[in-house]
This record gives structure tokens, sequence and C-alpha cells, in this order.
């Protein structure tokens, strides 16, 4: 059974990790198109200021101080919407949190601290998402990933395989929900590097600032997806050409992706700044310095404010699809050069 999804206008739709970053965009994004929305976030304060915020323009809000990595938190989400707007429409899994440093430097507690965030945060709501639109005659579940759900990159190895797991789960969860035919669209958002405050939320072991590898985008393009998903069942979108070409690059020539990661991203996670003594950051609390900013207005990275290769996909016939895989398989054998590629594809 297919999802029969509503226009935003006419839908109550949840977003966690609504503070900052993609969530505050989309949150924003939502309230202009008329969705009534429920907003969740660990920083209760911030949520309170949005939420005045979005009152001020018409739109219908609750909002729960809540941490995703917690079931209990994640339930009370859902309780919330249910008793004040009688439904679950959309449900956005989109906190998320992030450390920069190798593998083995990064301490246990922070690596966990991550995954229970950005795994089992998504988890947790996508079960509760689901009990709860099945109960209701479904509804649309939007989890965001990242290109590093394909690629993974050193220096961001936790996040990477978080967002591996994040990928597998809901890839899992979806064809459990198709087998019995639960009018459910289930999507996974890949975005490519977004201007947010992520690389200033994340703990830093690093004796730089952090920041994130070229190209950036902005964090309206990942909003327009995502609400573009709401109304339409999609199976993933990538965000950002870079996003498509990136996945495309690693699943046709692993070995050479290698070799050109070790050969740039170490350096091209660093900033020309050194790290602040005392730097705050938001991976076991909240952050009050950086709540309700969408952007970091970086000024070491150009962003880049549209995305052609987005707005074709998300409105695609299978000639254009075609056409959009074929020009990032042959932009990555460019990048490769034809011997080259021919030997690493040829020991895959």
């Amino acid at each position: 059974m297919s999802a029969k999804l509503r226009n935003i206008n006419e839908q109550v739709i949840v977003i966690t990790g609504a503070s900052s970053g993609i969530g505050l965009t989309t949150a924003r994004m939502a309230a202009e198109q008329g969705a009534k929305l429920v907003l969740a976030a660990r920083n209760g304060e911030a949520l309170d200021q949005l939420a005045s915020e979005l009152r001020r323009q018409g739109c219908q809000v609750a909002t729960v101080a809540a941490d995703v990595g917690s079931a209990p938190d994640v339930e009370r989400i859902a309780q919330t919407a249910l008793e004040r707007f009688g439904r679950i429409d959309t449900w956005v899994n989109n906190a998320g949190v992030g450390t920069f440093g190798r593998l083995e430097e990064v301490s246990l507690e922070d690596h966990q601290r991550l995954f229970q965030t950005n795994f089992w945060g998504v988890v947790n709501g996508s079960l509760e998402a689901v009990k709860r639109m099945k109960q209701r005659g479904g509804g649309a579940l939007i989890n965001v990933g990242s290109e590093v759900s394909d690629a993974p990159v050193p220096l961001q190895g936790m996040y990477s395989a978080s967002k591996h797991a994040v990928k597998a789960f809901t890839d899992s969860l979806r064809m459990e929900l198709e087998k019995e035919e639960a009018p459910i669209s289930v999507t996974l958002i890949k975005p490519a590097a977004i201007d947010t405050m992520f690389a200033v939320h994340a703990k830093n072991y690093m004796d730089k600032e952090a920041v994130l590898p070229p190209p950036v985008y902005a964090p309206e393009i990942v909003a327009k997806a995502i609400l573009y998903c709401a109304q339409h069942p999609k199976r993933e979108v990538y965000v950002g050409g870079a996003s498509r070409f990136i996945s495309a690059s690693r699943a046709r020539m692993p070995h050479l992706m290698d070799r050109y990661v070790r050969a740039t991203m170490f350096s091209q996670q660093k900033s020309k700044h050194d790290k602040m003594p005392g730097r705050p950051d938001a991976l076991h609390a909240p952050d009050p310095t950086h709540a309700l900013r969408e952007r970091q207005g970086m000024t070491e990275r150009s962003v880049k404010e549209t995305s052609a290769y987005t707005t074709l996909s998300l409105n695609k016939t299978p000639l254009v699809t075609a056409l959009l895989g074929g020009g990032a398989l042959l932009a990555a054998w460019k990048l490769a050069g034809p011997g080259v590629a021919r030997r690493r594809l040829g020991r895959v």
C-alpha cells in the first residue's frame, strides 16, 4: 500500500534537532508553508524562543525539550504531538552531533555519546513514528543521513560509522514496512557538507579549529528536499551533486577514493586557525552560545546556495535518473583518468 501524503499546509510535522542548522531551517520553512509543528531539541530555552517567533507568524507549534538518545524522551515527543494535534504526518529525525579527531584519540565515552544520539536517536524516533503512524493511517518518516553514509572520511570516523548504521537501519525498516504494505514512506536524506553549526558544535580533538571540506551547500537546499519528501514518497535523496558524485566514486573505485581521501581530507577538515582553548561543544549537552543559528557563516569556504542536481533529482523521470547517474559516474571516471580507472575497477 503506497503512502498518501498530505500537502505541507495540512501536515503535523515532528522535527528533532530543531534549535539550529538543518532542523531550524526546516522548521522555519515548514512554518512559512503552514504546517503545524512539534519541535524537539535538548535546549528548551532555545525552543521556547523559536516557538514565540513562529507563533507571531501564525504557526501552531509545540515544543519538547528532549534527548533523542533517550527512548522515554522520544516517546514524550510523540505523545505531545498526539495530545496537541491528534496525529503525526511526518517525522524528521535530524538531531546529530559530531567529533573531529583520530579514532584512537577520541575517548570511548565520546564515541558512545555520538552513537547514542546519531544512531539510537534515529532508531528511537523511527520506531516511535512508525508505531504512531500505523495507528493513524500512515505518513512519512524522513531520516537525515549524510554523504558519509556511503563514503567514510578520516577524522570523523565514528560519525561516518553512525551514518552508515543509519543507512542500514533505514533501508531495513523500509523493506519490512513495504513487506507488510504499511502506508508509510521512508526516506533517507544524504546531504553533502552543509553550512550549519555542525563543526562548531562538534567536539574537537585536533590542534586546529574544525572546518567542513568543500564543496559546502546552504541548509535551505536540505530543508527543501525534506519538505518535498514529506509530500512525495522518495527512497533516498542526495543533497548536492557532490554527495552523489562521492557515493558513485566510492562504489565504483574504492581504492582510488581511499588514495584521494588520504591525500586531501586530513588537511581539508582543519581550519587555518588554532583551536581555541576551553572551546565549548554540544556533544554531551547543548551549547547555548550558538543556539538558533542556521548557518556558521563560513569564511574559509564559499557556500553553494543552489544545487541543480538535487532540484532535478527530486522531479526526475526515468530518463533524467539515468542521465544524472551516468553524469556522476562519468565525472568520477574523468577524475581518475581512464587508465587508472580501468585498473582500479578491475581490482574491485
